[in-house]
């Protein structure tokens, strides 16, 4: 029972915990009043560290069910 409720709740937990640093991002750039180029520099460099453990993520997952 606890590893299905830890193997179900881990991956919404860590998406919301994404959306969530998603939400502080863009509301870094609203109150610093960066702009349209600011606000997508400040996606790419801080969203990088998510979308990096995004590719760990799936890679992992590919190389463990032999589909790479």
């Amino acid at each position: 029972m606890t590893q299905t409720f830890e193997a179900w709740i881990t991956p919404l937990m860590i998406g919301g915990l994404m959306l969530f640093m998603c939400f502080i991002i863009w509301d870094l750039a609203k109150q610093s009043k960066a702009g349209r180029f600011g606000t997508l520099m400040l996606f790419v460099v801080l969203g990088a560290g998510m979308l990096g453990y995004v590719f760990k993520v799936v890679i992992t997952w590919a190389l463990e069910n032999g589909v790479v």
